[in-house]
């Protein structure tokens, strides 16, 4: 008995059959065994396909009785290597289609999974617990906001004084110090001699940093001279 013959009488598929039919995967086998079994079937057929062409031309008109038998089984092997094809691709239609039923069904068994699990995990929870519990957490956070915000925020510590009077205060003390640099300033000695009748003709006198020096000698006249001629050729 052929393999195919056993496969459509369900040869060697007892075990299955009492368990109320094939299963997916055992199915999937089979059809797979069924495919490379007709790829064989192809392989020999277009062998002799081959070999019939070759005796036809070797007899070509010689003899041509002989010939010709060898193109009509040439047809006839055609014509099975064709109805194989067409086999083989019903075949591989129902495979994909099996396999594609196969997954969908393990992909549904895995949710309906996933929903008796969620389901099991919502047994214990209460909607009003819930609500509960949000609302304590809102509160919560509301609470460590006001308190990430009191830490924040610069501490005064009685730092609260009067602008006004902290400046007041600071302009008296500007001013004590211009009224003690003042005092620190020496003012020029009254000269003893009198001044000269004519303008034009006053004495040299050496002025250094707002004090001034009066010159009441010929030697003083004589180093202000000297330094003022200094100064003249330093600024030129």
């Amino acid at each position: 008995m052929s393999k195919i013959s056993k496969f459509f009488k369900g040869g060697g598929s007892a075990a299955a059959k009492g368990r109320g039919g094939p299963s997916p995967q055992e199915a999937l086998a089979r059809l797979r065994e069924t495919e490379e079994m007709l790829g064989k079937k192809q392989q020999y057929l277009e062998a002799r396909i081959e070999r019939e062409l070759a005796v036809a031309r070797q007899h070509g008109t010689k003899n041509k009785r002989a010939a010709l038998q060898a193109l009509k089984r040439k047809k006839r092997y055609e014509k099975q290597l064709s109805q194989i094809d067409g086999t083989l691709s019903t075949i591989e239609f129902q495979r994909e289609a099996l396999e594609n039923s196969h997954t969908n069904t393990e992909v549904l068994k895995n949710m309906g999974y996933a929903a008796q699990a969620m389901k099991k995990v919502h047994e214990n929870m209460d909607l009003n617990k819930i609500d509960d519990l949000m609302q304590d957490i809102t509160e919560q956070q509301d609470v460590a906001q006001e308190i990430s915000d009191a830490i924040s925020n610069r501490a005064t510590f009685g730092d609260e004084f009067d602008e006004d009077e902290l400046m007041a205060e600071l302009e008296e003390l500007e001013q004590e110090e211009l009224n003690k640099g003042m005092r620190d300033v020496r003012l020029p000695s009254v000269p003893s001699t009198s001044l000269p009748s004519r303008p034009g003709k006053l004495p040299a006198c050496h002025f250094t940093f707002l004090i001034i020096k009066p010159c009441s000698s010929s030697r003083r006249r004589a180093e202000d001279e000297d330094e003022m001629k200094k100064l003249a050729a330093w600024a030129s």
